[in-house]
């Protein structure tokens, strides 16, 4: 388990919100602690919103896929869930502070949520998964409020009756985060049709992340995070399904994302 954040709706998140630009695009240059504080604070003003923590499969879809990208700019944070991402923008000299992983923040997130009285719900995942995360988050924070789970069936993003559904389960709950874990882009597509359902809470593409929580997919070692080829532990459990993201469409991009953060190099550049 990710380890707890130390009270973090006590950290103030910056009056203007830094970002910078990375091979065209704007990310938020934003800590864990200040995303959650973001979040908390918003909350509490009554404001939803949308949280995109993009990896480097993200970036290459942001960059390539237009269609991606409008649906991407309607999210009121973008944050980068990938070291490569934050090597590429150490290279420009417009470093972003930290990594900001769904896969951390599902947790961290989570508890402050227990400790702040909200509720969360759990949307998706691998069939039983996100009761199953349900189950180990209550062992984990007895206060926290689950609103709901609900796992649709695959193929549900072809019918609008069991999008309706779905969308019809969130209302009734009103939950105040919503983790969406379907793997992108079909869980940003399914966010941005259904945002409305609960206007004024957060909503989080998490991906496999309700299957990292109840152990049924094992994360990758500390230090292979921290080394930014948790990737590699990834490829190794699921090779069939993962090896043609990360092998052929992933790793020539991460070359160009490089090349185009060198060339966007200027001195003394700072975030915005």
């Amino acid at each position: 388990m990710t380890s707890a954040l130390d009270t973090p709706s006590t950290v103030s998140p910056p009056p203007q919100l830094p970002t910078i630009e990375l091979h065209g695009i704007r990310l938020h240059a934003l800590t864990e602690k200040q995303t959650i504080s973001v979040i908390l604070d918003r909350l509490s003003r009554g404001e939803g919103g949308w949280v995109v923590t993009a990896n480097l499969d993200h970036m290459r879809r942001l960059v390539h896929d237009a269609e991606y990208r409008k649906l991407c700019e309607s999210a009121c944070l973008l944050v980068a869930d990938g070291m490569p991402l934050v090597w590429a923008s150490r290279l420009q000299r417009t470093a972003l502070p930290e990594r900001v992983a769904g896969s951390s923040l599902i947790w961290t997130l989570t508890e402050a949520a227990a400790r702040r009285d909200r509720s969360i719900f759990l949307l998706g995942g691998a069939p039983g998964t996100a009761d199953r995360a349900s189950t180990v988050f209550r062992e984990e924070f007895p206060t926290l409020r689950i609103a709901g789970t609900h796992c649709p069936e695959f193929g549900f993003e072809n019918r609008p009756a069991d999008i309706a559904v779905i969308a019809d389960k969130i209302r009734a709950s009103q939950p105040d985060i919503v983790f969406v874990a379907l793997g992108s882009p079909k869980q940003e597509r399914l966010i941005s049709q259904i945002r409305s359902a609960a206007p004024t809470g957060w909503w989080i593409g998490v991906g496999i992340s309700f299957s990292f929580v109840c152990g049924e997919v094992k994360r990758a070692p500390k230090w292979m995070q921290q080394l930014g080829i948790e990737w590699v532990h990834r490829l190794i459990q699921e090779p069939r399904r993962l090896a043609r993201r990360y092998l052929v469409d992933d790793l020539p991009f991460v070359f160009k994302l490089f090349y185009s953060a060198l060339r966007a190099r200027r001195p003394g550049r700072k975030c915005r």
